[in-house]
């Protein structure tokens, strides 16, 4: 049965809750510029997420660990600026929130009056309960992460599925339960087994964004340059590429280099 879509001008958190009430599924995808996000956004994206997930593909990191909050800021104000429709949601990076809910606090802020964000994404749960509370307390609104948390990879070890075993599937359940009492908006799950993601979104009445964690969540996200094919080395089993943009770009980049290096370019109808 096909379920019925309805436009929004503008996607706020809101649209996002009546959008899982109806069974419409939400898309999401990252951006990091605004020549991305402007085609990201007018492709109909609901939720375009400034992810941590820029030290990796924008920088070159290994992990998501070395990005800082200036630099998040610098990316999301990049792609508030391109964004007409979709609801913008910034990561707080590693080291901004976990341990002192004063500075989570003044990092959300600084996010959104500095980048004009619409509102800010944290990984964990109950270990960052009274950050999550300081920052909706202020008004800002926080989407939560959990399953498989990149910022904490030095602690997993590996980026292997999460929440496999019965008790860690239980807390992160309590988790997600959590999060929506204290007031967040909506939960990315990212690698975590597919009848655990369904039980969690069965379980709140906020959405449930999956990467890595089934169909039966109520939207999906990726990372734009893995989607796209701009990137080779990353390919989970999650992963569908859409495009082979690296063999495009390279394949035309180096027609341009050729036409340069042989005089073809430019030509007497290119140049004044």
């Amino acid at each position: 049965m096909s379920i019925s879509k309805k436009e929004y001008k503008r996607v706020t958190t809101n649209s996002l809750i009546e959008m899982k009430s109806r069974g419409e599924k939400i898309s999401m995808l990252t951006s990091y510029d605004y020549s991305m996000a402007k085609i990201v956004d007018q492709a109909g994206t609901d939720v375009i997420l400034v992810g941590d997930s820029a030290s990796n593909v924008m920088a070159g990191h290994e992990t998501t660990l070395p990005i800082t909050l200036d630099q998040m800021i610098y990316h999301a104000s990049s792609v508030v600026r391109a964004v007409q429709r979709a609801l913008v949601v910034v990561d707080l990076p590693f080291g901004s929130y976990q341990s002192d809910p004063k500075e989570a606090l003044r990092s959300a802020i600084r996010i959104m009056k500095e980048s004009g964000a619409h509102a800010i994404k944290v990984e964990g749960g109950h270990q960052i309960k009274d950050s999550v509370k300081r920052i909706l307390n202020a008004g800002v609104p926080v989407m939560g992460h959990l399953g498989l948390t990149p910022q904490s990879i030095y602690k997993f070890g590996t980026y292997t599925v999460r929440a496999k075993e019965e008790q860690e599937a239980e807390q992160l359940l309590k988790d997600a339960q959590m999060l929506e009492k204290l007031g967040c908006f909506g939960i990315v799950l990212e690698k975590i087994p597919a009848q655990l993601a369904a039980k969690v979104a069965e379980s709140v009445q906020i959405p449930i964004i999956g990467i890595g964690a089934g169909s039966e969540v109520d939207g999906q996200v990726l990372v734009i340059h893995d989607m796209i094919g701009m990137t080779t080395e990353f390919s989970p089993r999650f992963l569908r590429r859409y495009l082979n943009l690296f063999e495009s770009m390279t394949t035309a980049i180096s027609e341009y280099v050729s036409d340069v290096k042989s005089k073809r370019f430019p030509n007497n109808e290119e140049q004044y």
